[in-house]
């Protein structure tokens, strides 16, 4: 059982930049990320927040809900939210941190992740399927 999570503005996929983040809605995602999880043989649960403390929380509680790898994508906290970097480091699940652009490609400030340093990998840049290939990684562990 694997848990993802989608971070600030990931609600508007579909609607926000579409030219960047493509023209699929975050229920699409989510429906496609079942469909793979299902293609795997586990159950995968999404959940998205504006709230950093709500995501702080699904992560801490991911462990004791008997989730056995977390997908993130930390939208913008992934830059400055040392709370939710202590939130991954501070629990046992391998996280895989997943963005659908390739933000060494972007703005300087989406250079820096504080977040990544806590995952077991990072992947960036490939849409949809980033959230895939995590799926697969943890589904090997």
């Amino acid at each position: 059982m694997f848990l993802i999570l989608n971070g600030p503005n990931l609600n508007l996929l579909g609607t926000r930049e579409p030219g960047v983040y493509g023209a699929g809605t975050l229920e699409d995602l989510e429906r496609q990320c079942e469909e793979w999880g299902t293609e795997l043989g586990v159950t995968v649960t999404c959940h998205q927040s504006n709230f950093e403390g709500q995501l702080l929380e699904w992560v801490q509680q991911a462990g004791e809900q008997g989730f056995r790898g977390i997908v993130i994508n930390p939208g913008a906290l992934t830059h400055y939210s040392y709370a939710l970097r202590d939130a991954i480091a501070g629990q046992a699940l391998p996280v895989v941190e997943v963005h659908l652009s390739n933000v060494d490609a972007r703005e300087a400030f989406r250079h820096v992740s504080v977040t990544a340093p806590v995952c077991r990998g990072k992947i960036s840049g490939l849409g949809w399927a980033g959230y895939r290939f995590a799926l697969e990684y943890l589904s090997e562990l």
